[in-house]
């Protein structure tokens, strides 16, 4: 399926701030089942653009706007082409669980064995695992255990924006029994690593069709998710808020231990104002793929009747550090 993506964020200050700092996740991943064919990031006021890749391998980007402003908008356009994951098993064998405590396992997964953040145990967590009879579903293999643990989150809350922040406690959607997608992957990773199955977050996109409404996600906004590893299967995607395995649906742009590894931007400003944030998201099917990819090409500089804005398409600037590091290691 071919998806265009486009992520607006603004920034709006009650006064004008001196300088404000960065960092934004929002790029696309490049995988087996996803290709990105561009991506393009819009500044205003507009800045100059670094990126790095993080431990995670997620593309980051950061400016720095060195100049008073009221004002800070970023438009993150994208045109994605996803493929359909290969058909999974009904169920694995037991010995999983075997495979899943080999050293050669834990070490690989260790950053997404451990309690971190949002996904960690609480006292309440505890309380509705046991409600729930949830460890019981350890009796079944990782594969089909993961399976039913989407679903008895998907039965147990309620879909509702405005109950939680996105720096809110895994305890407060808990307490209320509703959420949004971002809890429920917080609850669901933090009960398979106690489980000892490897799980991570990841943050991205869902399309969803408005004339079908089966899905329970916001389709203005970001999505989250859930990656399980099974040995036999690798990284494998459950997204509990709908009940759902990842499917050719879903644009993944970066992974890590919980949210606060990846937000979609991060950033401080220098000054006393107050803040107010907005984002809007819209996903939507592309009739065709660029004929060409267009993050090989520089976008000339775009000019509104105000200040010019600061336009740059890229693949990213990552994949030219990382091709020149690795002309560097041949040398």
């Amino acid at each position: 399926m071919l998806f265009e993506v486009r992520h607006v964020t603004q920034y709006h200050y009650a006064e004008p701030v001196r300088e404000s700092v960065m960092e934004l996740w929002m790029q696309p991943q490049k995988s087996a089942t996803q290709r990105l064919l561009s991506f393009e990031l819009e500044l205003e006021p507009p800045a100059q653009l670094f990126s790095y890749a993080d431990s995670f391998g997620n593309a980051v980007y950061h400016f720095d706007v060195p100049q008073p402003h009221d004002r800070l908008e970023i438009v993150a356009r994208s045109a994605v082409e996803t493929q359909s994951p290969q058909p999974l098993p009904e169920a694995l064998d037991r010995g999983e669980w075997d495979r899943l405590r080999s050293d050669f396992i834990q070490g690989e997964c260790f950053d997404f064995l451990r309690p971190h953040g949002y996904a960690c145990h609480t006292p309440r967590l505890d309380a509705f695992i046991a409600e729930r009879g949830i460890d019981d579903l350890r009796r079944f293999d990782p594969l089909t255990a993961a399976h039913a643990l989407s679903q008895v989150i998907y039965d147990a809350f309620d879909y509702q924006p405005g109950v939680t922040e996105a720096d809110s406690p895994i305890d407060l959607a808990l307490e209320h029994g509703r959420g949004v997608c971002q809890d429920f992957a917080h609850i669901m990773i933090a009960i398979c690593r106690g489980w000892g199955l490897p799980a991570r977050y990841v943050s991205g996109y869902l399309f969803t069709d408005r004339r079908e409404g089966h899905d329970r996600s916001d389709p203005d906004a970001t999505h989250a998710w859930v990656e399980v590893f099974l040995p036999s299967l690798r990284w494998v995607g459950f997204d509990p808020t709908n009940n759902i395995m990842a499917c050719e649906r879903h644009v993944s742009v970066a992974v890590g231990r919980d949210y606060d590894d990846v937000p979609p931007s991060r950033g401080v400003f220098k000054g006393e104002a107050e803040s107010q944030l907005a984002v809007g998201v819209s996903v939507r099917r592309a009739r065709a793929a660029p004929a060409e990819p267009e993050f090989l090409r520089m976008a000339r500089p775009a000019f509104s009747s105000g200040a010019p804005r600061r336009r740059t398409s890229l693949t990213s600037l990552v994949d030219q550090q990382r091709a020149h590091q690795q002309q560097q290691q041949q040398q």
